[in-house]
């Protein structure tokens, strides 16, 4: 019985078929890496706003002030009594009423003398010159709420997390198009629900839910993708990732153009609802479906394969065989029962945890430095590009391990000798510094593609969501982490941040190399690598 690798490539292993299914999977990583990134102009900074004094409304309102008038009668007095005083997260001690003057509102105030006004913490009456602007404006993330905006961050890599698991189990028993549909679907409703919730803990919730479907686009699509061509073309899994540099590269030109967070919101979650068309275009897996004894089916999609690129599937492929193995529902204790899965799945684990935390940690390291946001967002971006062409230039030559292990090797370097160098010579930390994010982009990339490669069949949408579950552990510390050290000494997280890669990239040479081999069908597959 003719295997399914045999089939493919007869079928062909990269014909018109599979760029078409490629080009089109692949739009899902802008729509990911929007939502990735979102919170930097979601939540970016409010411009001028003050605190509102209590009953500032009502006599704003009686005596016909302009929001400049209102801020001259609340800010100046304390600026004459205090300097260091910005108003923003302390106000006047006093209340408006109806009795208070039009031309002179302050003429009577509190305990204190005309020098110095007393002052009160400000709890929930600011006022803003840009009150739409980003959901630090619209539900006050300021001054002792300013935490709450990491939260936002947080809550959605916990959502990325409850994807890995969820969905990626769910993928491997019910199929990689259904899931996919699926998530996009829910990616595009709480996307919608998020830009109009009427407060925060709605937006959390939801934006939790959006973090959740939007690993399932990204994780299934890049499965589906790896799954349709042969092995000497898994290649694409690492062209993907161009298109999710292409969503960072472009999320600055859409939050440029449109003034609103909620508009920008909806702007990277409506496209998700175009993606539901691929039902018509995008055919189940049909690995998937040989591993679920569905062989009729998966024989089906192999001649419209053919079809479409040109060619003929023999009749003598009346059916195909994948695998002896039985199909149970995946478990964690599938991807660690055997030694070969067990070493490669704590290695893959760790790779991913370091990857993730230390591509955020530059990222804000090197801030994006002051000027412009915009600009500066688009150019954070296109220094990742350069990484996707290095590896697509050295892995068909040398394999996939040595770049992998070279990629966190590098990063490490780059980390310990930034910490060192001296503050005078800025350019060149900052050179070296970027050298590093381009280092762990390559290592990060790479683990996509050989995690994929290193799990059979039956458990490989499984084992990837799983194990990239790490990554979103990683994007949760990484702040908290970054700044605490950075406390103790500025250059501390560098130097942790190079230990970590040097581990990984020793870790990393462990792997067996997948270069040019058939996708493994089977856990025994996986032990002879």
């Amino acid at each position: 019985m003719p295997s399914f690798d045999e089939a493919l490539k007869e079928a062909g292993e990269f014909g018109r078929f599979q760029k078409r299914v490629f080009f089109l999977l692949s739009q899902t990583g802008i729509t990911f890496s929007s939502l990735f990134a979102s919170v930097v102009f979601l939540g970016r900074a409010p411009g001028n706003f003050w605190c509102r004094i209590p009953g500032g409304a009502e006599l704003s309102e009686r005596c016909g002030w302009t929001l400049e008038e209102e801020r001259n009668f609340t800010i100046l007095p304390l600026l004459l009594g205090n300097e260091s005083v910005t108003g923003q997260c302390e106000r006047l001690d006093v209340t408006w009423d109806a009795s208070a003057s039009c031309s002179s509102p302050l003429g009577r105030h509190g305990n204190g003398s005309a020098g110095s006004p007393p002052l009160a913490p400000c709890h929930g009456h600011w006022l803003y010159e840009q009150p739409r602007a980003s959901i630090v404006s619209e539900y006050d993330l300021v001054c002792g709420n300013a935490w709450m905006l990491d939260l936002s961050q947080a809550i959605l890599n916990l959502g990325f997390l409850a994807g890995a698991f969820i969905l990626g189990y769910a993928a491997d028993r019910y199929g990689r198009i259904l899931i996919y549909l699926l998530s996009c679907l829910g990616v595009g409703i709480c996307g919608i629900i998020v830009a109009f919730s009427p407060n925060f803990t709605v937006f959390l919730i939801f934006r939790f839910l959006q973090g959740m479907f939007g690993k399932g686009t990204w994780m299934t699509c890049y499965v589906i993708v790896t799954e349709i061509v042969g092995s000497d073309q898994r290649m694409v899994g690492i062209v993907i990732q161009i298109f999710f540099t292409l969503g960072i590269i472009i999320l600055p030109g859409i939050a440029y153009l449109i003034p609103t967070w909620q508009g920008i919101q909806l702007a990277i979650s409506l496209p998700n609802f175009l993606f539901l068309l691929y039902y018509w275009v995008v055919p189940e897996s049909p690995r998937w479906l040989l591993t679920r004894k569905k062989g009729e089916k998966a024989l089906k999609i192999m001649r419209s394969i053919a079809k479409h690129n040109g060619k003929f599937l023999s009749p003598h492929y009346s059916e195909i065989t994948i695998s002896n193995e039985e199909v149970s529902n995946p478990s964690f204790l599938d991807l660690v029962r055997t030694p070969q899965m067990r070493r490669n799945t704590l290695i893959l684990m760790y790779a991913w945890f370091t990857s993730a935390l230390i591509y955020q940690g530059l990222v804000m390291r090197l801030g994006i430095i002051g000027g412009n946001l915009y600009l500066d967002f688009f150019i954070s971006g296109a220094v990742e590009l350069p990484s996707a062409f290095l590896i697509l230039v050295t892995m068909d030559r040398i394999g996939r391990r040595l770049p992998f292990a070279m990629g966190n090797i590098v990063a490490g370097v780059a980390c310990l000798i930034t910490a060192f160098l001296p503050e005078d010579i800025p350019w060149l930390k900052t050179t070296v510094a970027t050298l590093g994010r381009l280092s762990i982009t390559i290592a990060f990339e790479v683990v996509y593609l050989v995690n994929s490669e290193l799990y059979p069949t039956t458990l490989r949408n499984f084992g990837v969501s799983l194990c990239s579950s790490l990554c979103d552990l990683g994007g949760i510390i990484a702040p908290s982490l970054l700044f605490r050290l950075a406390a103790i000494w500025l250059e501390l997280p560098l130097v942790i941040f190079s230990i970590l890669a040097a581990v990984c990239g020793l870790l990393v040479l462990l792997l067996p190399e997948t270069k040019g081999i058939s996708l493994p069908e089977t856990v025994e597959d996986v032990e002879q690598l």
